[in-house]
């Protein structure tokens, strides 16, 4: 059965996540201990036992989820199951960068700082309120790109993240944003629900952040991942340096093609997905857009033990 590594994005925080992989492998209570040295400060302490709201802030959320999928990858090869298990790597948003991290590309410490930078950068491009984002359920992408089209009217709308065949995510000024839910559900959208989100994630707003990002992955050494990337932004393979870097600055105003991500690994003969560190909402959008495909959660003790048992 040929396998993918998947990797989740913002969103999949929970107060709590990775304790126990921490108490049941060194080498992964190692890996919060990496990212806590990284970035000068205790962030394990606020993903085992701080404030929700506080964790969800950006930038907390992407180290700290990184970690999280990172921890569960040594919880792997604590069992003999290491990265060459998988055909490919993937992950939603701030999720490429686990992959990349799981995949050797860039170190643990460098990837905690570049996602803290990034949830920074992200926060900042756009004044709280100016922003938002919203899922649209029940159109397709060209229906959602048309109402996001409609909806601008000269300020920013875009379709940012192509989740799956039933969820489509708007982003941009908060105005349009807000406009195009109501024009989603007059084009026969089941729902268009507004994200509580604290920023417009990947669209053009997103620029300053992407200016950021150049510079801090310029100073930053990526290597060649030790399994093929199927990148966001062009739902393919990439391996070259460069070109990840590239297209990791590319990301922060491009759209994320989770679908034609996952359509593509399939039609490279992927049939089994490992969805890596916390929550299951990867494997809840991998089976609306392909119900032939196994999905696996890893992000327990227990998870990976019996990954290695099957």
């Amino acid at each position: 059965m040929t396998t993918a590594f998947v990797f989740p994005g913002q969103g999949a925080q929970t107060i709590g996540m990775g304790k126990s992989l921490a108490d049941a492998y060194p080498a992964a209570q190692a890996v919060f201990d990496e990212v806590d040295d990284a970035l000068g400060e205790k962030l394990s302490a606020l993903i085992w036992e701080g404030d929700i709201a506080e964790l969800t802030l950006t930038q907390n959320a992407q180290p700290a989820l990184m970690a999280t999928s990172i921890a569960a990858m040594r919880a792997l090869e604590a069992e003999g199951i290491t990265i060459s298990r998988a055909s490919f790597v993937a992950g939603h948003s701030l999720g490429e960068y686990s992959a990349l991290a799981a995949a050797g590309s860039i170190s643990i410490a460098d990837t905690a700082r570049l996602l803290r930078t990034r949830g920074q950068a992200m926060q900042s491009a756009v004044p709280v309120g100016e922003g938002a984002m919203a899922a649209v359920l029940g159109l397709d992408l060209d229906a959602v790109r048309a109402v996001a089209d409609a909806a601008a009217q000269g300020d920013v709308c875009q379709a940012a993240n192509d989740n799956d065949p039933t969820q489509v995510v708007v982003s941009g000024s908060k105005a349009a944003v807000e406009r195009a839910a109501v024009i989603a559900k007059e084009k026969g959208a089941k729902r268009a629900v507004m994200l509580p989100v604290s920023a417009p994630f990947h669209c053009a707003l997103m620029q300053p952040a992407a200016e950021v990002m150049a510079e801090a992955l310029a100073g930053v050494q990526i290597t060649a991942p030790a399994v093929p990337l199927i990148a966001n932004v062009r739902a393919d393979v990439v391996t070259d340096p460069d070109e990840i870097r590239a297209l990791l600055v590319e990301q922060v105003t491009g759209s994320v093609r989770w679908r034609e991500s996952v359509q593509a690994m399939a039609a490279k003969g992927v049939s089994e997905f490992w969805e890596i560190g916390a929550g299951k909402a990867l494997s809840g959008m991998i089976r609306k857009i392909d119900r032939s495909l196994a999905c696996r959660q890893v992000g327990g003790p227990e998870d990976a033990k019996a990954a290695a048992e099957a």
